[in-house]
């Protein structure tokens, strides 16, 4: 499904009731599950990731394939790790195939975990022998991704004696993984962390995880809309006091474009973000994004489509995303004259355009942040293409519709640029 898309005829303007936190779904699923408290009416994230993390849970078959969900992957080899004579053989599509999880397998099994690996090593697919684990002490190299450590964390207060966790060296994503135990906290367990080292004592969960935020990573994209447009938008459901990373986006947008202005009980509606347009805008954006690396997809269209030149740092985790994300960014950017320089974990813009030729037609790589980041840049350049749209489904299935709710207009890719541009597409599109 391929999408040309058009700016409102006026101001962007509209209430959006945000998803609900992926995040926190996906770690609500896992804790609930351990502790058997699962309340009922529990509100999740109605996405890809989140059905697949909990179809995981709920299949009694021997072969589960996660697709493309990374989060549920590294989750569900901890949860099934230590379910006595529980047999899984985990799989996943090609791209999946092809992301490390040999850190969580090590460490997991250095506390009595039975996995193998069916194909590559080093990468799914696996080959789990569910049985009673113990605590102890050991160390991890999270540096490829947090999740490894959330997913030794949550299963922690089962584990004989608990479990001492010390990361090997200051990673990224350090939010996520307060995240995860400010959630495990919120259920009773007993878990703290300093600096570096993460102590989880035993004795399981007493209470169910029973309230999910609005998500904070989905906002990022009506914060560029904001920044490119001076709009009207406020975003229903977003909390201030977050414990979501990606909440770093109030103090990052101001010098970008977009300020927010926080309602605890807009129009009734519970708590709400309303964004405003900001004057007050830097001459080059120098930031690091290490413990808020999803942001990077939409700050960085941002500042394309602003003229802010930027440094990017810390983003050496996007390699490993559901595409080589850091790659992908550079690649669609030229499609706007933008010259992206890459070198490790850095990404930076100096200020050079080279001028368009074409309307770009921006290709998503089976990642959905990718889709969400340069759909706004229909503001600036009508009737750009968005191939493959349905990857939106992995985070925000209702993307589109509430795109289309600010006034946009969505047309068939199939639609020729020309034919868009005199009216001559189906109605209703």
């Amino acid at each position: 499904m391929d999408y040309r898309i058009l700016p409102p005829s006026e101001l962007p303007e509209a209430e959006i009731r945000l998803p609900l936190s992926k995040s926190m779904s996906n770690r609500a699923l896992i804790i609930n599950a351990l502790s058997g408290l699962t309340p009922d009416g529990l509100r999740l994230a109605e996405c890809d990731d989140t059905r697949l993390l909990a179809a995981g849970l709920e299949s009694g078959i021997s072969e589960i394939d996660i697709d493309g969900a990374g989060t549920a992957m590294r989750f569900l080899t901890a949860f099934y790790a230590m379910q006595p004579d529980r047999k899984v053989h985990f799989t996943g599509n090609e791209r999946m195939l092809h992301r490390p999880i040999k850190p969580l397998v090590e460490a997991l099994r250095s506390l009595g975990a039975d996995i193998s690996y069916a194909g590559e090593e080093g990468f799914p697919p696996l080959v789990i022998n569910g049985r009673k684990l113990h605590g102890g002490e050991l160390v991890i190299d999270a540096s490829m991704s947090s999740q490894f450590v959330s997913a030794l964390l949550m299963i922690a207060p089962y584990l004989e004696g608990g479990l001492t966790l010390r990361l090997s060296s200051d990673i990224g994503s350090m939010p996520y993984i307060d995240l995860t135990l400010d959630m495990m906290r919120r259920a009773g367990a007993r878990a703290e962390r300093e600096r570096l080292t993460i102590t989880v004592e035993e004795g399981g969960y007493t209470d169910p995880i029973t309230h999910i935020e609005a998500d904070w990573s989905a906002a990022s994209y009506w914060y560029e809309i904001e920044a490119a447009s001076s709009g009207f938008i406020t975003l229903l459901g977003l909390e201030e006091k977050s414990a979501q990373g990606d909440s770093a986006l109030a103090g990052i947008y101001p010098s970008l474009g977009a300020t927010t202005e926080f309602n605890s009980d807009y129009n009734g509606q519970g708590p709400a973000a309303e964004l405003m347009g900001s004057p007050d805008l830097d001459g080059r954006l120098i930031l690091d994004l290490a413990d808020t690396p999803d942001l990077t997809p939409a700050i960085a269209v941002t500042c394309a489509l602003v003229s802010i030149p930027f440094r990017l740092t810390g983003l050496e985790t996007l390699r490993i995303k559901e595409c080589d994300r850091m790659a992908a960014i550079a690649t669609e950017l030229a499609k706007l004259g933008i010259n992206v320089e890459i070198n490790g974990g850095t990404m930076e813009w100096l200020g050079d355009r080279s001028p368009l030729t074409e309307v770009p037609e921006f290709d998503t790589y089976g990642d959905h942040r990718m889709a969400m980041a340069f759909a706004p840049v229909s503001l600036f350049i009508p009737g750009i293409k968005i191939r493959n749209a349905e990857v939106v489904s992995k985070s925000y299935p209702e993307f589109w519709d509430h795109l289309k709710q600010a006034g946009f207009t969505l047309v068939d890719g199939d639609v020729s640029y020309n034919d868009l541009m005199n009216g001559n597409y189906p109605e209703g599109e």
